[in-house]
Formats: C-alpha cells, structure tokens, sequence
C-alpha cells in the first residue's frame, strides 16, 4: 500500500469552512477512485494559519495515477482551492505503508 501526503495552509478563520470545502469536492474523488483505500483529514491550527495534512492510502500507483494524471509527485487542485489556500504547493509526497490498522 502507499500512502500520499498533501499539506496545505488556509487562514485559521477559514479552518471549518475549508473543511467543509474538502468534504465535498477532494475527499468524495479519492474515495471514488478504484484503488482507493482511505483519506483522512488532519488539522492543526497555528495562530492565524490552519495547517491541513490529506493522507490517502492507495493499492498500487496505478491507483494514484488514476485519480492524479501521469505526474504522481504533482498535487492535484480544484479551481476553488484558489479563493482559501494561502498557496498551492506543487508536490505531494508519497511513503509505502510497511504495517496497517
């Protein structure tokens, strides 16, 4: 299994409406991707930013690069993301799970 992690920063005031933003667009497109074996949502507020962690858990790259394109490493973005993060970071990084719940 692979696990690929997204970061991203919104402004703290933003935190539950982001999150509520997530819920309906990315979180239902990585569930539905065949391969797909899980997403989860971290947050962490610092002051005035809100850190956001996505963790989507895969079965093969195939997997992934059904729901991202060709290029794996780069992260995938709605337009709206645009109108609440404070950037669009370019990558995503991948790990392979070595152990699972």
């Amino acid at each position: 299994m692979i696990a690929r992690h997204w970061h991203g920063r919104v402004r703290a005031a933003d935190a539950d409406t982001y999150h509520t933003y997530l819920l309906r667009t990315g979180v239902p497109d990585l569930r539905a991707t065949p391969g797909n074996r899980g997403v989860y949502v971290l947050r962490r507020i610092e002051g005035a930013e809100a850190h956001f962690v996505l963790i989507s858990l895969w079965e093969s790259r195939d997997a992934i690069r059904a729901f991202a394109g060709e290029d794996l490493e780069r992260a995938r973005y709605y337009p709206e993301d645009a109108t609440y993060l404070l950037e669009l970071e370019p990558t995503v990084t991948h790990y392979d799970v070595l152990t699972s719940p």
